[in-house]
């Protein structure tokens, strides 16, 4: 191990544990976005960011909590951006709503990656206080995004929303594995474009999908 390595694992003054925590966040963020948080060890970050796993653990629990941390700043950035692009729009613009959805959600595929993950192991290995601050920023993002909706949209109702933007981001989730396949699934569909669902382009998709769930909350508040 070098001396900088050495220096790096061993600090000791609350500016330079920041500093580390946001190197080892940024390795994490790396290594999830070229290769997806299913298949990144706690060791694969060490590694990444030139430490050992036991000196991470200083700083983080576990890989999970690493994480939902980036899951928290994800959410809240999904947020803004949406936010800012639903301004732009007339009232009752739902294609226009979807379209915010799609594109948005296609800038974000770690994102997605977190939406597919988080219920599966994310919040299956951290602590309680942890787990309650990334459940509190989707909690907050949510209500800001079915609040930005409901601007264009006045006849849904507050849970109609905020109902609409949980199912966009469990439809996405679905959707980024579907439309960016493993290479194993990439090759059976080449060879049997039959077998494939025709959700390769994410954007559309989920523009489609988004459109289709609030046309279908207006219509249930119909009967």
């Amino acid at each position: 191990m070098s001396r900088d390595q050495d220096d790096f694992q061993r600090a000791r003054r609350p500016e330079q544990k920041l500093l580390r925590q946001t190197a080892i966040l940024e390795a994490a963020l790396r290594l999830a976005q070229r290769e997806g948080i299913r298949d990144i060890s706690l060791a694969d970050i060490a590694s990444e960011v030139g430490m050992h796993k036991s000196a991470l653990l200083r700083y983080f629990e576990t890989r999970e909590d690493i994480y939902l941390r980036l899951g928290v700043d994800a959410w809240r950035d999904w947020s803004d951006v949406l936010a800012a692009k639903l301004k732009s729009l007339a009232t009752g613009d739902v294609q226009g709503i979807g379209e915010a959805f799609g594109t948005t959600l296609d800038d974000r595929p770690f994102l997605c990656d977190v939406f597919t993950h988080a219920s599966l192991n994310l919040e299956r290995n951290v602590s309680v206080e942890n787990l309650f601050g990334f459940k509190l920023a989707a909690h907050l993002s949510i209500k800001s995004m079915a609040a930005a909706v409901r601007v264009i949209l006045p006849d849904l109702s507050e849970g109609d929303a905020q109902e609409i933007v949980g199912a966009v981001s469990a439809v996405a989730a679905s959707l980024r594995q579907i439309a960016h396949p493993p290479p194993a699934v990439a090759q059976v569909y080449a060879e049997h474009p039959e077998l494939a669902l025709g959700y390769d382009d994410f954007a559309a998709t989920v523009a489609r999908f988004t459109e289709t769930i609030i046309l279908g909350t207006r219509a249930r508040n119909q009967i």
